[in-house]
Order: C-alpha cells, then sequence, then structure tokens
C-alpha cells in the first residue's frame, strides 16, 4: 500500500494528484504540437474539477497559470496565454503595514473617536447638543458590551470630556440610556426564556385553581 506522505508533494491540491500527473505527463512528449493539444485537453479538464474558478473573468488564464505552477514552470506548449514568471511568483508582497495612532479607550473604538472629533467642529446649540448626547448613548452600549457592570453617566461625562481634551463636555441635565435597557437588548434569550417559562407557569397556576368540574 502506497501512502500520501510516500509521494510527491500535490503544487496545487484543488486539482488532485491525477491532474499533477497527467501534466507531469506532458513533460515527456516530444512532439510540440501534440504536447500543447494535451496541455489544452488538462486545462478543460481542470475547469471540470474546479468549477469555482470559473466566477473569475479571466478565469481560463487563470487555468494556463496554474498548469504551468504545477509543471515547475518546465513545460513548453503553444497556449493563448504567455506562461507566468516564476520570480514573479515568488516574490513577496509588499507589508501593509498597522495603523500607528492608539486609542485612549480601546473599547470604544476608532468610530467614537472620529465621531467625537466631528463632533468638536460643530457650532454650539442644539444640534451640537443633541449630537454630543447620540455619541454619549452609543459610548454607554460600546461600554457595556465588554463590560456587563453597570457604568454611570457621569463616567461617561468624563470620558467623553478627557477623548476631547475637554473640547466636549455633556450638559448636566442630559439622561442618557439606562444600563439595565442596553443589557436586556443584548441578551435577547433570556428574555425569551422569561417569556417562554412565564407562559407555561401561567398556564399551569390557571389549571390548578379551575373548578375540579371543568377539568
Amino acid at each position: 500500500m502506497e501512502y500520501n506522505t510516500g509521494r510527491d508533494y500535490l503544487i496545487i491540491p484543488e486539482y488532485g494528484r491525477n491532474i499533477q500527473i497527467m501534466i507531469r505527463h506532458l513533460l515527456t512528449i516530444e512532439d510540440r504540437e501534440k504536447r500543447s493539444l494535451a496541455a489544452a485537453f488538462i486545462v478543460n479538464v481542470m475547469a471540470q474539477m474546479n468549477p469555482q474558478v470559473r466566477e473569475s473573468l479571466d478565469y481560463k488564464h487563470k487555468l494556463w497559470d496554474h498548469l504551468h505552477i504545477i509543471s515547475g514552470f518546465k513545460i513548453d506548449v503553444d497556449g493563448p496565454y504567455p506562461p507566468p514568471s516564476q520570480e514573479k511568483l515568488n516574490t513577496k508582497p509588499l507589508h501593509v503595514g498597522y495603523a500607528s495612532s492608539q486609542i485612549k479607550y480601546g473599547h470604544y473604538g476608532r468610530y467614537i473617536i472620529d465621531l467625537i472629533q466631528k463632533a468638536i467642529e460643530y457650532e454650539p446649540g442644539e444640534e451640537k447638543d443633541a449630537f454630543v448626547q447620540s455619541i454619549a448613548n452609543q459610548m454607554k452600549k460600546s461600554y457595556l458590551n465588554w463590560n456587563k457592570d453597570a457604568v454611570s453617566d457621569t463616567t461617561i461625562a468624563e470620558n467623553l470630556a478627557n477623548i476631547s481634551n475637554g473640547k466636549l463636555v455633556m450638559p448636566d441635565d442630559i439622561k442618557l440610556v439606562a444600563a439595565s435597557d442596553v443589557l436586556t437588548k443584548t441578551n435577547p434569550v433570556n428574555i425569551n426564556k422569561k417569556k417562554k417559562f412565564g407562559v407555561k407557569k401561567d398556564m399551569k397556576q390557571g389549571f390548578q385553581h379551575r373548578n375540579p368540574r371543568q377539568r
């Protein structure tokens, strides 16, 4: 019995071992015309075995590139596309890099920071106060997503002032969303359980209080 560990390494596993064997066989065909016809036949088989590749517009070009890659860039055929460059394939992509900016309060996220910076640009008035209240409510929701303990409006106001470097101050008369409402909405399963078991309990109690003749 032959195990896969003793066989050749699969260069592109999606096409299977038989395709790889067929492509290796192309290297033994001396006649260039016959080798090119056999390569075109194998490409059609590859398209049938890996149909998801057809979703791309240039899927035929991709299949011919895979043919050359599986052959180790050793095959010489008359294909519809030029063979890919082995050097270009082995070139590592440039490092994208990570964001260098640091968030003072990570649990609020970058979105909240951007909103705060936008609110700073607003002129004082009712529109700005409403905007600040919406930001503060979202901050409270984000806080409770990471920490299920209740958080006071004072803490949110202090965080808002720190993030904005004192440029945004939440008025004292603004009342934020209740922590209990936020936690209830974020855990609807418990609500369903309470409703479910509450209905059963009410039905059971109603059955017990019925007249014995009505049972």
